[in-house]
C-alpha cells in the first residue's frame, strides 16, 4: 500500500511538472509587416496604451496592439536608436544617435515637443519612475545622460568606463547598465550619478541587453560575443552562473509571471532560460524566430513578445534591407 501511494504521489508530481514546462513553451503565433526598408535598433511596448514603438530608419513607427495596424509615426529622429515612456508627464523620449539629442513627444498626439542635447551618439534610454529621470546612454560619448522628465531639463552627464549599452532600473533608486566594451556591469545612483560599482562579466563577453527580476536580485547580461546569458547577483556583483545562447544577440527580457529571460538572437532563434530559484538556472527551449530578429520587448498586457526583423543582405560591408520584407515577429504561448 505504501508503494502504490508513493508511486501515486510521484506520477502526480511529474505530470505537474510536466504540464508546468507546457505552459512555459513558447511559439511564434504571427508576423505584422511595417512599411519601409532602412534600418532598426530597440522597439518599446506600452502597456497602458496598448502601444508598440517601432525605431525604423529616421523615425518611429507606432503600432496598436490591439488591431496591430499602424496608427501614426514619429519623423526626425535621425539616428533612432530606443525609446522610453513617461506616463505620469504624457511624455515618450527618443534617443536620435546622429543628432546627439533625445526627441520628446507627446504620447496622445505622437507631436513633437522638444529636443534635448545630450552627449555623443544616444543609444539606450530609460526611465526611472524612482527619480522621475530619462536616462541616456552615449556610445561614442562613454557617458550617462539624467534629464529630468517633467521639466526637459539636463540634470547631469555622469562619465562611465567605456561603451554603455541596456540599462534596468531596480526602482529603488539603482541603475544598471552593461558596458559592451569592457564586459561589465556599472551600478550607479540615480539621483547622485555616482558609480557605486563595477562587476566583471567573466566568462561573458560583449554584454547588450540586460533583464532584471526585482525578487531575486538577479541581473541577466546577453554577452553577444561569448554567446552566453550572465546570471548576475544584483546586491554582491557575483556572477551566479551563464548559460549559452543564440549567436547575434541585441536584447533580453525577463518575463516574471515565468520567471523566464528570453534573448533575442539575430541568427533566428529566441534562447528561453529558466530560473527555478535564485540558484538555478537552465535553457528550456531554442525557439526559431526570424533570421536578423535581434532585439525585444514584452507586454505584459498582452503577454506577448514583439522583436524587429528583415530580410538583409550585406552591400559595400553594408546590411541592407531587402523593400517589404519588414516584418514584427510576435511570440507568445
Amino acid at each position: 500500500m505504501k508503494k502504490v501511494n508513493f508511486l501515486l504521489i510521484l506520477f502526480v508530481f511529474c505530470s505537474l511538472q510536466f504540464a508546468k514546462a507546457q505552459n512555459t513553451v513558447y511559439k511564434v503565433l504571427k508576423t505584422i509587416s511595417l512599411e519601409g526598408d532602412m534600418g532598426w535598433d530597440y522597439l518599446l511596448a506600452d502597456d497602458a496604451t496598448h502601444r508598440l514603438y517601432v525605431s525604423h530608419g529616421n523615425m518611429v513607427q507606432v503600432v496598436d496592439l490591439k488591431t496591430e495596424k499602424l496608427v501614426g509615426s514619429i519623423p526626425g529622429t535621425i539616428g533612432v536608436h530606443g525609446i522610453a515612456i513617461a506616463k505620469e508627464f504624457n511624455k515618450g523620449f527618443i534617443t536620435a544617435g546622429r543628432l546627439d539629442s533625445v526627441i520628446v513627444f507627446d504620447l496622445v498626439t505622437l507631436q513633437t515637443t522638444a529636443k534635448i542635447k545630450t552627449d555623443k551618439n544616444p543609444d539606450a534610454v530609460l526611465y526611472d519612475p524612482f527619480s522621475k529621470r530619462i536616462f541616456t546612454f552615449n556610445g561614442r560619448g562613454s557617458s550617462v545622460t539624467a534629464i529630468d522628465a517633467k521639466t526637459n531639463e539636463v540634470v547631469g552627464t555622469m562619465p562611465v568606463p567605456g561603451k554603455p549599452e541596456a540599462a534596468v532600473s531596480d526602482g529603488k533608486g539603482k541603475i544598471f547598465a552593461n558596458i559592451e566594451d569592457k564586459s561589465t556591469i556599472i551600478k550607479f545612483d540615480a539621483k547622485t550619478l555616482k558609480i557605486e560599482a563595477e562587476w566583471p562579466l567573466a566568462p561573458g563577453k560583449e554584454p547588450s541587453g540586460l533583464g532584471f527580476d526585482q525578487k531575486t536580485n538577479r541581473l541577466f547580461s546577453a554577452c553577444g560575443e561569448s554567446k552566453t546569458i550572465v546570471v548576475v547577483d544584483a546586491v554582491s556583483g557575483k556572477v551566479v552562473t551563464s548559460l549559452p545562447m543564440g549567436d547575434g544577440c541585441d536584447g533580453l527580457v525577463y518575463i516574471k509571471e515565468d520567471q523566464n529571460a528570453l534573448a533575442s538572437c539575430g541568427e533566428g532563434v529566441l534562447t528561453v532560460v529558466h530560473q527555478a530559484n535564485p540558484k538555478e538556472y537552465s535553457v528550456i527551449q531554442t525557439l526559431p524566430t526570424r533570421k536578423s530578429a535581434r532585439t525585444i520587448t514584452y507586454s505584459e498586457a498582452e503577454k506577448k513578445v514583439y522583436m524587429s526583423s528583415a530580410d538583409v543582405t550585406i552591400e559595400n560591408n553594408h546590411r541592407k534591407a531587402t523593400p517589404g520584407s519588414f516584418q514584427i515577429v510576435v511570440v507568445g504561448k
